[in-house]
């Protein structure tokens, strides 16, 4: 399965000062860069985020419409409580961009 980042996503990568591409690794969605805009060679990745097959919150809307999302994503924060949190980790990251 092939997944097409979302403007959804850009917008909130950009919004937190990263930027997001397709990920190179085949189990994931997204590969998370520092955003380094005095050198764009430097853009170092930071993680990559979101397991490729699961749907996010952008996902569901499109598939499901509005409310089913917002239930999603409540039960998605719920069931990631402790690791979106960490700034800087995966789980950190999925949540501010992919929910």
């Amino acid at each position: 399965m092939v997944y097409n980042i979302t403007k959804y996503s850009y917008d909130k990568a950009k919004k937190m000062g990263v930027k997001i591409k397709l990920s190179k690794n085949k189990t994931k969605k997204i590969d998370v860069f520092r955003n380094d805009k005095s050198n764009s060679k430097n853009n170092r990745k930071i993680v990559s985020i979101g397991a490729n097959g699961m749907n996010d919150y952008p996902t569901y809307i499109k598939k499901y419409g509005l409310k089913y999302a917002k239930e999603r994503r409540r039960l998605y924060k719920i069931r990631h409580e402790k690791d979106r949190h960490r700034k800087g980790s995966a789980g950190y990251y999925a949540d501010k961009i992919l929910w």
